[in-house]
């Protein structure tokens, strides 16, 4: 285990908030070098036009190069990755799967979306409170509906998300994670194996009769390891804490309860304020550049703070603030530019149906127990709560 070393300040949370730190960063020079888990030193970014503009260049930022000595991903490993990859090869990955994650494409999934929803509702409401809300409903439905669109069987859901945290988790050693990875895509790559022989009407079928001869089974593998950590883990994470923010906010839970007309707002506005992953894939200069008055020389490593960046006062004013009425929806929850997320259809879809049918079939839904210290995803690359006990 590595937890005895310092947290990255991109990593760091105060329940909700990102680190005072590095809102100051924000306030005055804009950026700030730190130190990385992995000992390379990096430019942390915090400001909203300036992370934008890292986004938005593929061609000065890159996210496929890695220099030598920088520990992650190598070889066949990246094979089908769109995050570690740029253009060209991004753009031609991203193009077959683009169609399948249009907002009208997910509309389509969405009476499926809301039967999944019920489903599991119903099944808390006849096991009784207490319940744990992340094992009960925060994590299966994002799961579920990921696997049949992927057509991953569902009954292997404790080892894929198993590895996926293992994956996601940076407390744990290298070796560690590598051998989750590992195991992860020889987990894929059966699938992978299967479809090829006898495609199916999911997404992995569909990829392999429409671009089998365009995409390799290494590629079919990367981008379908892909498309499961993050179909899951995301939205997952963004339900269990917003749950846990509008239970600590009675008049929030209430607007996002009862209204309706309010529902896409109110999804745009935890997306923003909870912003649960911290900075996503590391970019790397690919030539000296000038950001916010720095010198950031070629090779040069930056880490971009979303939940800082999300909370610029350029976006609004008092974003400190949960309000589900605000209108913000140029965050940066889901990045931007041509890495923006590919799912971001999907998690909307959930998000919009999941949380609202939550606190309608539960409305005097409350924390078990109001007192208790609730143990946020420290050390994670994607933050949350490790549990929420309800009742209601």
């Amino acid at each position: 285990m590595t937890q005895a070393r310092p947290m990255p300040i991109h990593m760091r949370r105060d329940g909700f908030d990102p680190p005072a730190e590095l809102a100051q960063v924000q306030a005055t020079a804009g950026l700030t070098r730190v130190e990385t888990l992995f000992g390379f030193s990096a430019w942390v970014v915090t400001r909203y036009a300036d992370v934008r503009e890292v986004l938005a260049d593929a061609v000065r930022f890159s996210n496929g190069r890695r220099p030598p000595g920088f520990p992650g991903l190598a070889g066949a490993d990246t094979e089908g990755s769109l995050l570690l990859s740029d253009p060209p090869e991004h753009t031609r990955l991203r193009k077959l799967l683009s169609p399948e994650f249009t907002v009208r494409r997910i509309r389509r999934l969405e009476p499926r979306i809301t039967e999944i929803v019920e489903d599991h509702l119903a099944a808390m409401e006849a096991a009784g409170p207490p319940a744990d809300l992340v094992e009960s409903f925060a994590l299966p439905v994002p799961s579920l509906v990921i696997c049949e669109l992927l057509g991953v069987p569902y009954a292997d859901r404790a080892e894929f998300q198993g590895r996926a945290r293992r994956q996601l988790d940076v407390s744990l050693d290298l070796e560690v994670r590598a051998q989750a990875r590992v195991e992860s895509r020889a987990f894929m790559a059966e699938l992978v194996a299967r479809a090829r022989v006898e495609p199916g009407d999911d997404l992995l079928g569909m990829l392999v009769r429409e671009h089998g001869d365009a995409l390799t089974p290494g590629e079919l593998t990367g981008i379908a390891s892909l498309l499961l950590i993050a179909g899951h883990e995301t939205t997952a994470n963004t339900i269990g804490l917003g749950v846990l923010a509008l239970l600590r906010d009675p008049e929030q839970l209430r607007l996002v309860r009862d209204r309706p007309e309010g529902v896409e707002a109110a999804v745009e506005e935890l997306l923003r304020f909870l912003s649960v992953v911290h900075s996503g894939v590391p970019r790397f200069a690919n030539e000296d550049v000038e950001l916010a008055g720095e010198r950031i020389a070629a090779g040069d490593l930056l880490v971009l703070s979303l939940p800082v960046a999300n909370r610029d006062p350029e976006l609004g004013q008092d974003l400190d603030r949960l309000d589900v009425t605000r209108a913000v929806t140029r965050h940066v929850a889901f990045g931007h530019g041509v890495h923006h997320c590919l799912g971001a259809p999907l998690a909307r879809a959930e998000l919009r149906i999941a949380l609202p049918a939550l606190l309608r079939r539960f409305p005097a839904l409350a924390l078990a127990d109001p007192t208790a210290e609730v143990e946020f995803r420290s050390y994670n690359v994607v933050y949350g709560v490790r549990s929420l006990p309800v009742t209601w």
